[in-house]
């Protein structure tokens, strides 16, 4: 599994002209399950996104969580977090899971994530539009390999 981890001020998703999601500051989170991933790296992954030490604290050091400010998550389902543009100029997804078992394990992070704080997202394989205020920019790519 891999998640990009965006530090924002806010951010939001809109689907066909309608915003499906949105948060003020926070996470912005685009979540690609890949192939042998499992719940317990859906979870894992979940836990340490809620833990990560990147809002700033009084002394301006990254040393406070989300759940320390008490930010909200928008998380987005995005497969091409896995390209693997190594051969030509088409990039390949041989290494992201099936669409229903990557549906599966995207839920399961989200779930997690909701136990501790306020969670919106996009829509599974849907056409989205991104908007977001990046915060510093911080942003970072979580892996588990």
């Amino acid at each position: 599994m891999r998640v990009l981890v965006q530090r924002v001020l806010r951010a939001s998703v809109t689907i066909d002209s309608n915003v499906v999601g949105s948060i003020p500051r926070g996470l912005l989170l685009f979540v690609c399950a890949t192939v042998n991933d499992s719940e317990a790296i859906s979870v894992h992954l979940a836990e340490k996104t809620l833990k990560l030490r990147i809002f700033a604290d009084g002394q301006k050091a990254m040393n406070r969580s989300v759940l320390d400010v008490k930010g909200e998550a928008l998380v987005v389902p995005q497969f091409t977090l896995v390209a693997d543009t190594r051969r030509g100029n088409r990039p390949s997804f041989h290494l992201a899971e099936e669409p229903k078992r990557a549906e599966h394990l995207y839920e399961v992070f989200v779930a997690r994530l909701r136990e501790e704080i306020s969670v919106s997202t996009g829509v599974f394989g849907a056409d989205m539009k991104v908007e977001l205020v990046n915060d510093g920019p911080v942003t970072l790519v979580l892996d588990h390999s």
